[in-house]
């Protein structure tokens, strides 16, 4: 990756043709059930799931891309509901593929299966933590007991060697939770933070999000955090425009608009973070300029690629064709990778190379992925953000 002097990472290589991170859904069979669940998990494993073979031919077809090779996480569902997972870690690995998990924290997830997976190449596992407390974050899960057994679960990634990474997903009945949930985070030790602005599919479509000018002041005090754990932020993208935004005013929090109340909540009561509790990292991770389609791509359980998890338009089966043929081949990828496509404020955007939206927000609110981000207050050219409600 190359451009950190700019603040935003870019791909050394052409993101049309090959993914930088390959998503793959390996089951939908999980034993939570999640509120903000894009997939509308299910208690049993699909028959008609990828088999061992079909995952050895998609591992194949990821490693023939060459060097850089994409990043493969397998998640589900729960990845751990599936009996082969081991083997198709191993196989990955021997490929040179970087094999990362994204497992639901059941009574599935022991020592007794982690450190195998972790033998057989495992080098990154990513746990959710979506709540400050076990009232918050068990209610969202579905299941009581999930915050007691995240904590040991994180403990447990730890302590085996494994790259912890932690996903928040941010509602508006637990936003002004992120503070204590980023003491969690910096606490366990977690190599990254990836906070998910929530987008209306799925089961998601029943919760309360933040508007527009809230995902402004939420992804403002992220920049300011930071400095105590790198930071990575899902459907997005507009983070890589804040942070240029403070780049190019010299490191301030607050460019070019005066940040909005929560903000100041949010900020305040972190403050101590700042002031010695927490040492700061020398530097802040740049974020990296990767969207939906463009670096990245998604797998599901029955073998359809999509552009995101969250953009639910298949671009075709690798039961079909190659994933490989259908990344760079897609019409729809192409668009999504060409800014010039974008519409509305998006459009207009001189951010629209860095940023693009998300597009999977777009398509969940106006049935047209390359509509403009109606989570974005941003004002194209006009270095303001939105007065008053967003359309």
């Amino acid at each position: 990756m190359t451009g950190t002097e700019t603040g935003i990472r870019t791909l050394r290589h052409d993101p049309g043709d090959r993914p930088f991170i390959v998503i793959w859904e390996v089951t939908r069979a999980c034993g939570l059930v999640c509120a903000h669940c894009r997939a509308d998990a299910i208690p049993d494993r699909h028959p008609a799931e990828l088999t061992t073979a079909e995952g050895r031919r998609l591992l194949d077809d990821l490693a023939a891309l060459g060097t850089p090779r994409p990043l493969v996480v397998l998640t589900g569902g729960d990845p751990f509901e599936r009996d082969d997972l081991e083997e198709l870690v191993a196989y990955g690995t021997s490929l040179g593929l970087h094999m990362s998990l994204a497992p639901s924290v059941t009574p599935r997830f022991t020592r007794d299966r982690l450190q195998p997976l972790r033998d057989a190449g495992a080098r990154a596992v990513s746990l959710s933590l979506d709540g400050a407390t076990a009232t918050t974050h068990d209610r969202f899960r579905g299941i009581d007991g999930v915050f007691a057994a995240t904590i040991d679960g994180a403990a447990l990634v730890r302590e085996l060697g494994l790259r912890l990474q932690i996903n928040t997903t941010v509602t508006a009945g637990s936003v002004v939770e992120l503070p204590e949930v980023l003491r969690l985070v910096v606490g366990w030790g977690a190599a990254l933070w990836s906070v998910f602005v929530l987008v209306p599919t799925g089961r998601g479509d029943a919760l309360a999000g933040l508007d527009a000018h809230e995902i402004e002041d939420v992804l403002r005090w992220l920049h300011d955090v930071a400095r105590l754990v790198a930071i990575k932020t899902t459907e997005a993208p507009h983070f890589r425009r804040v942070v240029l935004e403070s780049t190019r005013t010299g490191g301030a929090t607050t460019p070019p608009s005066a940040p909005g109340p929560l903000y100041e909540e949010l900020h305040a009561a972190s403050r101590d973070l700042f002031d010695g509790g927490v040492p700061a990292r020398r530097t802040r991770r740049p974020p990296l300029d990767v969207n939906a389609g463009k670096g990245f791509v998604f797998v599901d359980h029955l073998g359809a690629a999509y552009p995101s998890g969250f953009l639910p338009i298949p671009i075709g089966s690798i039961r079909d064709r190659p994933l490989s043929q259908l990344y760079r081949e897609s019409p729809l990828l192409r668009q999504l990778r060409d800014p010039d496509q974008l519409r509305g404020r998006c459009g207009r955007c001189e951010f629209r190379g860095v940023c693009g939206g998300s597009r999977s927000r777009a398509y969940a609110v106006t049935g047209d992925p390359l509509a403009e981000d109606p989570s974005c207050a941003y004002v194209p050219a006009g270095g303001a953000l939105v007065t008053g409600a967003v359309p």
